[in-house]
């Protein structure tokens, strides 16, 4: 008999725990298990925003000086990911009629067969296929550039500038540099004579927002 209220008094504090908790007591007939955490989704990507980015170039002048001028207007997506690169990205397209050079006559040349043949290759387009840490908060990216039609693998250096909320939402900023011979392309007017270098240096620097 005592035994038989021993249990009954032990099942009711049990059954009150439960009705106190909301729930099964664990290890009990339709307990549940404790959900598994999700796990964390990946970060999504900055949206690039063209007012706020530009590509640069230099290029050497008759074998004295350098030239500077620009893309504006770029667009694409990049996110970089320091604990886990792989989950990194990188992608910018630039229309190649958007070039300024400081002189009309200058830029009309530019975008002509001469040199970036806008009617006929309208983007050019860099495109991520490999992220290494290279140091705090510096990458080396791997990549393909494409231009006139022709792609080429290159390597680039990226920076992360800074990343924040601001009065326009949050942002996040990234510089890259790198080098390339623009006769591997097929530009090669005024190659003869050093009038214009092989050797362009190109600088991105991008602003992006996150949606």
């Amino acid at each position: 008999m005592k035994k038989l209220i021993g249990s009954v008094l032990t099942a009711g504090v049990v059954g009150a725990a439960v009705l106190l908790a909301g729930g099964v007591a664990v290890g009990e007939p339709g307990a549940s298990k404790p959900a598994a955490a999700e796990p964390a989704a990946s970060a999504k990507p900055f949206d690039i925003d063209s007012v706020h980015s530009m590509v640069s170039f230099r290029i050497g002048h008759l074998g004295v000086a350098k030239f500077y001028g620009l893309f504006a207007g770029p667009t694409g997506k990049f996110h970089l990911d320091f604990a886990n690169p792989s989950a990194s990205v990188l992608e910018v397209s630039v229309k190649t009629e958007s070039v300024l050079s400081g002189n009309s006559k200058r830029d009309e040349h530019l975008r002509s067969p001469d040199f970036f043949n806008s009617k006929q290759f309208p983007n050019m387009t860099f495109r991520a296929t490999g992220f290494e840490k290279a140091g705090e908060q510096k990458m080396t990216v791997k990549g393909e550039l494409t231009l006139l039609g022709v792609t080429k693998p290159i390597t680039a250096e990226v920076v992360k500038v800074g990343e924040g909320s601001t009065p326009q939402g949050f942002k996040s900023g990234v510089e890259a540099k790198f080098e390339i011979k623009r006769s591997d392309f097929g530009m090669s007017k005024y190659l003869e004579g050093s009038m214009l270098s092989d050797d362009v240096q190109l600088m991105v620097a991008l602003e992006g927002a996150r949606k």
